[in-house]
């Protein structure tokens, strides 16, 4: 595991316009080394894509291929994540003012002290406030 990653990368990775050399770049490491993401990280990437269709931002078949695409990565899923949301996950919710999910990714970080690859920019200085390494931009 190289980092951690979360969501906003991957669905960048989807969606050519979103696409910039540092998340290319973020694709390849992953290629290499592997990643880490939280329990919930498949529900939302299937939540984002989902949206997509939805916005007329893909079709069914599209959604599904990238669906397939996401889950052969080499991307391990942390069994801790329900049993940090009741301390550290709240904890971190509270004194970044994020949403649990975003505290999900910090404190998975955090605890593993991998750097955190994000495009959302509260996620980003929560990370940077907790001297982690950020990536991404």
């Amino acid at each position: 595991m190289s980092f951690v990653l979360d969501n906003s990368v991957a669905l960048a990775w989807c969606f050519e316009e979103q696409q910039t050399p540092a998340t290319q770049a973020l694709l390849e490491r992953l290629a290499e080394s592997g990643a880490v993401a939280p329990m919930l990280w498949p529900l939302e990437a299937l939540n984002g894509l989902l949206v997509a269709q939805r916005r007329g931002r893909l079709d069914p078949d599209r959604r599904r291929l990238l669906l397939r695409l996401l889950r052969a990565l080499p991307i391990t899923i942390d069994v801790e994540t329900v049993d940090q949301c009741w301390r550290d996950i709240s904890a971190f919710a509270e004194r970044f003012q994020l949403s649990s999910y975003d505290a999900a990714y910090l404190e998975l970080a955090y605890r593993h002290r991998l750097p955190l690859a994000s495009l959302d920019r509260g996620l980003r200085e929560a990370a940077l406030a907790l001297g982690l390494t950020v990536l991404g931009s």
